[in-house]
């Protein structure tokens, strides 16, 4: 039996690994040898265990932690399955938001800070017949598509006359789990069983618009906030609003037209 055993230099040569990752997962209870020498503390591990040893480093290699990879290898197929998709999907938004950051970066790289016309004006009083959702800021889009897709229906189905444009209302601070709505102008006596009414108070906004995707909104954001308190104005705690003059269903990503606006508190010097 012990001469089937290997030394742990010849295990890691054989899994192209390191001693001292060997020993790392040894201490981490990943993979621990078959046996360790009482006095010497050399370990010995069987070449059978070559497969856990090849497919932690595999999944290290990309970036699974050590805690996923240990419950990984402890959990039966089904389980395992669950825990590497699980993974995956975690990946693949990563991805998505480093696409959107690439996006960004390259838009700055190519024309520098996109240049932004920001105004000040009074906004009338709106009222929106609204949908709500609670989300993350990571779930941002996918809940506003979802609120759209549950106003829209509505709207048709009662026959409750509204104006362009759909409206988005966002917090002034994006918090870990905030409410957002989307809503439709729909006048005076327009209530919509089953939907809330809300009420968009007038006053003093600044505003912007910004063409092109959704996810490069942070760019006309940081343009708003920037003229905000240059002008020594400072944001109001009503809802940002967001009037989507061209949507998805009107034109592609390049061309969507977004109006934004922040109420902004009375400068009363």
């Amino acid at each position: 039996m012990h001469d089937e055993l290997l030394t742990i230099g010849r295990f890691a040569r054989l899994c192209r690994l390191s001693v001292k990752q060997l020993r790392h997962y040894d201490d981490m209870g990943l993979l621990t040898p078959i046996r360790v020498g009482i006095g010497s503390g050399y370990r010995y591990y069987a070449p059978e265990q070559a497969r856990d040893a090849l497919t932690i480093a595999l999944l290290r290699e990309m970036d699974l932690p050590l805690a996923v990879i240990a419950q990984a290898l402890a959990a039966g197929p089904e389980r395992r399955a669950g825990i590497l998709r699980a993974e995956r999907d975690r990946l693949a938004e990563r991805i998505s938001r480093d696409q959107v950051r690439l996006e960004m970066l390259e838009r700055l790289a190519e024309g520098g800070l996109p240049g932004y016309e920001v105004t000040l004006g009074r906004e009338p009083e709106r009222r929106l017949t609204v949908v709500r959702a609670v989300c993350t800021p990571a779930e941002l889009g996918t809940k506003v598509a979802e609120c759209v897709g549950r106003l829209l229906p509505v709207l048709a189905e009662t026959g409750v006359p509204w104006r362009p444009p759909l409206w988005g209302l966002y917090p002034l601070d994006l918090e870990e789990r905030m409410e957002v709505a989307v809503g439709a102008q729909t006048g005076q006596g327009g209530d919509v069983p089953g939907l809330e009414c809300e009420v968009l108070p007038c006053g003093l906004v600044a505003e912007t618009t910004h063409v092109g995707p959704y996810t490069q909104l942070p760019l006309a954001y940081n343009a708003l906030f920037a003229a905000i308190h240059e002008r020594g104005l400072r944001p109001a705690s009503a809802p940002v609003r967001e009037a989507y003059l061209v949507g998805p269903e009107e034109a592609p990503q390049e061309e969507l037209m977004t109006r934004l606006i922040i109420p902004v508190q009375e400068n009363t010097a």
